[in-house]
């Protein structure tokens, strides 16, 4: 599909194709649907590649609770072209390149300002199924009918209509199907590396869980100096490929019989790993990750969401000798000012 002049196509809806989900775990369907023309403090994106990230799938999957929304519009790492903006939209206009972020970066709010988060507060959560600005749906099926957002992105289709404050301006030339995977992935894992845990040289890493996320933190890692990093993970096959983003050593938990995934680590580490990532959701690997950091020094961060509702448990007698945890929510990522410096490294 080419993308028409913004002369003949802004102010107005646009009709295109889409992947919408009707019902959770059901196969996406590509329908026609039309895409209002953006509002107030607004921008409509042609999206030109976008890319599946794991929490999409686990959104998919969601048949309960307040974050069970449908019919939806999935997709949340991508990268495209605007098509056209809004009133009061200055910092990007039609034809730039730009990646749509589901962690907003208003600039303005105390933490957007402050060096100690990214969580920007200015605007409510991104699971909500409506724009952040009046929680209405720019996106309607040929019925008329309203088809819900997700995480202020839905970029499963062909267009979408994304809050300025979730936009961010590339201006690199980085390709695009590297630049899609800057929307989520690549910033949460590297960020971890760089902004969240601050790996310095030399230092020892352990990763658990070798998705893309944790590639990610790897290639972070080497890039920050790390001397050895620990890719942690129960599919061998994923070994050879970690190689190529830094990981030194791997460590198949099904392989150990006499002892943990912590006990190896420690030996692997000379006491344990000075810097341990979770990058899987689960809480029992949490608890994993956190024995196999360094006592005294020792810093555990958790990328994966829980969604399985298990509490984490720690041993109090650890976070006395040294050990800290933190969570981190999208690496650590500012996402105006960050993402194009990691562009410009990628």
């Amino acid at each position: 599909m080419v993308l028409t002049r913004p002369s003949q196509t802004a102010g107005k809806p646009i009709r295109c194709k889409a992947a919408i989900c009707r019902n959770p775990g059901e196969a996406l369907v590509i329908e026609e649907i039309e895409v209002a023309p953006p509002k107030t403090w607004e921008v409509r994106i042609k999206i030109i590649c976008t890319s599946l990230c794991h929490t999409d799938v686990t959104f998919w999957k969601l048949s309960t609770g307040p974050f069970a929304v449908f019919p939806r519009i999935f997709g949340h790492e991508a990268v495209g072209v605007v098509e056209s903006v809004g009133e009061q939209v200055e910092e990007v206009s039609e034809g730039d390149m730009v990646v749509p972020v589901f962690s907003p970066h208003c600039g303005q709010c105390r933490d957007c300002l402050s060096t100690k988060s990214n969580i920007c507060t200015r605007f409510p959560p991104a699971h909500l199924p409506g724009m952040p600005s009046d929680g209405t749906s720019r996106f309607t099926d040929a019925g008329g009918h309203p088809i819900h957002h997700y995480l202020y992105v839905s970029s499963f289709s062909e267009f979408t209509v994304v809050d300025v404050n979730n936009v961010v301006k590339l201006d690199c030339g980085i390709p695009a199907d590297k630049a899609c995977l800057l929307g989520c992935g690549v910033s949460t894992g590297v960020g971890a590396a760089w902004k969240v845990a601050e790996v310095e040289e030399g230092s020892t890493v352990a990763i658990f869980g070798l998705g893309a996320v944790g590639l990610a933190v790897g290639e972070g890692a080497r890039m920050l100096g790390a001397s050895k990093i620990i890719g942690v993970d129960l599919n061998p096959a994923k070994f050879e490929l970690g190689k190529k983003f830094g990981f030194t050593d791997f460590i198949n938990p099904s392989d150990l019989t006499e002892k943990s995934v912590s006990q190896v680590i420690g030996e692997m580490t000379d006491g344990g790993a000075d810097y341990s990532f979770e990058c899987i959701g689960l809480a029992s690997v949490m608890q994993d990750a956190f024995n196999s950091s360094r006592p005294g020094w020792g810093r555990t961060v958790v990328i994966g969401m829980e969604m399985q509702g298990a509490p984490l448990t720690l041993n109090s007698y650890e976070l006395l000798r040294g050990k800290t945890i933190v969570g981190s929510m999208f690496g650590g990522i500012k996402a105006k000012t960050d993402i194009p410096i990691l562009a410009k490294n990628t």
